[in-house]
């Protein structure tokens, strides 16, 4: 059973009146490798028999690569590009994560969204550890033969610290399978004679890529959503059946998301891009939505709805608000207004910690990113092991594995919350008889026990391992 359908849609602020929760944002620190350390180390206080020393090695990036490169542009002018690749931790096996293309990419941002893949993989099980990458520029400016170029030479540069063993490349924010076919293939002139298909995942199919992995993301996360339903975190809603839906972002994850959403029974109320977005109380059909921005650019304008601006819509009232864009979407300014039910975060670091204690005290549940966008990562790594053994797997195969995946890591971050819940005074008390500092604890939110079951996992294995040399 669901909400009653809403009618409203929230006003737009005028640029000279601004809500008064935006002062609390002006000094909330939106750096989202600070907000990734935050995370780690709230949930490592329900972690007392966690050492300082082994939470301090956990918690720290292995490396960050910056390389500088130069590339003659279609115009005929040389310019310079900045790329990082960060790998976070490789305790649990090689270095996995995306390579963006995005204006605003830093190296905190790369660090952050390593941490995470770390966390990622270890919540759903995937032998990988976590890494990331991207180059600071703007899609947007540049021709297909400038992204070649940037993408060739950016690989070129990384040299030896990617590779099937050790660091393994997917897409991201403004890349795709012809980007890992570009990044293929310019490895696989560096280092000819061998099978080189398993150094970059999200490949086409034809060259070694896995079916479903384009829609792998948005899959994981309904798989994810529906579990977390039928377990009962939302109280009264069991299912997608009716639920109203609202995705800021449609690229990728959101548009895709919005296909496999509907088909589950769930009606599409509003999506929105980075140009705007639109709303409409009977339903958005994804599929029009999709043709429309194929067409203008943009999602806004589509015949029967109304337009809004692009972060109106995380004000919408509906059942489950996912965020599919970029990082620091919710935050402490905006997060009172937020009229959902359940948040499902397909993007990256889409809400911040202040903004986390915000909707738990307003009793909103948050599907959390390194839960319910591991969808990715985990046909990423269905691919790897595919090229690995010269393989392809059916469809059918690909999306039963991965829904058994998202199946038993949804119930076990679950179960974690309930573990966590039921022993509060217990951990408290552990907590302080090891002299560990900080706030009492409170009941864990969904976030937290991702993390704890996430940490728990890589200390284990970095005790069995043990310290080098």
């Amino acid at each position: 059973m669901c909400a009653k359908p809403a009618t409203r849609i929230p006003e737009e602020q005028p640029q000279d009146q601004q809500p008064d929760e935006l002062s609390v944002e002006l000094d909330e620190d939106l750096n989202p490798f600070h907000i990734a350390q935050q995370q780690f180390d709230y949930a490592a206080r329900y972690l007392p028999d966690l050492g300082p020393d082994i939470a301090d090695y956990l918690k720290r990036p292995q490396r960050l690569i910056t390389v500088e490169f130069p590339v003659q542009m279609h115009d005929g002018k040389v310019r310079t590009f900045v790329g990082y690749r960060c790998v976070h931790s490789r305790v649990r096996g090689p270095g996995k994560g995306g390579i963006r293309y995005h204006p605003a990419v830093t190296a905190d941002e790369v660090r952050a969204l390593a941490s995470w893949m770390t966390w990622k993989c270890a919540v759903v099980d995937v032998p990988f550890g976590g890494a990331k990458g991207g180059v600071v520029c703007n899609p947007k400016e540049l021709t297909k033969d400038d992204l070649r170029k940037i993408t060739r030479r950016f690989i070129a540069e990384l040299g030896d610290e990617i590779g099937p063993h050790t660091d393994i490349p997917a897409p991201d924010v403004n890349t795709d399978a012809e980007t890992m076919a570009w990044i293929y293939d310019t490895y696989h002139m560096m280092h000819p004679g061998g099978n080189n298909l398993p150094v970059v995942t999200g490949k086409p199919v034809d060259i070694g890529g896995s079916l479903g992995r384009r829609e792998a993301t948005a899959r994981g996360c309904l798989f994810a959503t529906e579990r977390a339903l039928a377990r009962g975190v939302v109280p009264g809603m069991d299912s997608l059946a009716g639920a109203r839906v609202a995705i800021q972002g449609f690229g990728n994850a959101g548009a895709i998301a919005a296909e496999l959403f509907k088909e589950a029974g769930a009606v599409i109320v509003a999506v929105s891009d980075s140009r705007g977005g639109i709303y409409r109380a009977d339903g958005i059909d994804p599929a029009a939505a999709q043709e429309h921005k194929r067409r203008t650019g943009s999602v806004v304008g589509l015949p029967g709805t109304t337009t809004m601006a692009p972060g109106q819509l995380l004000e919408v009232p509906c059942d489950i608000l996912i965020p599919a864009a970029l990082e620091n979407a919710i935050r402490a300014d905006n997060a009172p207004r937020v009229e959902a039910r359940l948040v499902v975060e397909a993007a990256n670091g889409p809400t911040t910690p202040r903004a986390d204690r915000i909707l738990q005290k307003r009793g909103i549940a948050v599907l959390p990113d390194i839960l319910a966008n591991a969808g990715g990562v985990t046909v990423s790594y269905f691919e790897w092991v595919q090229n690995i053994e010269n393989e392809q797997w059916e469809l059918e195969t690909v999306n039963r594995k991965l829904k058994i995946k998202m199946t038993r890591a949804t119930d076990a971050v679950i179960d974690t919350q309930q573990r966590i819940n039921s022993s509060l005074e217990q951990l408290e008390a552990e907590r302080i008889r090891r002299g560990r500092d900080g706030p009492r604890l409170e009941p864990a939110d969904l976030r937290t026990a991702a993390y704890v079951l996430a940490i728990s996992r890589l200390a284990s294995v970095t005790r069995e391992r043990g310290i080098w040399p």
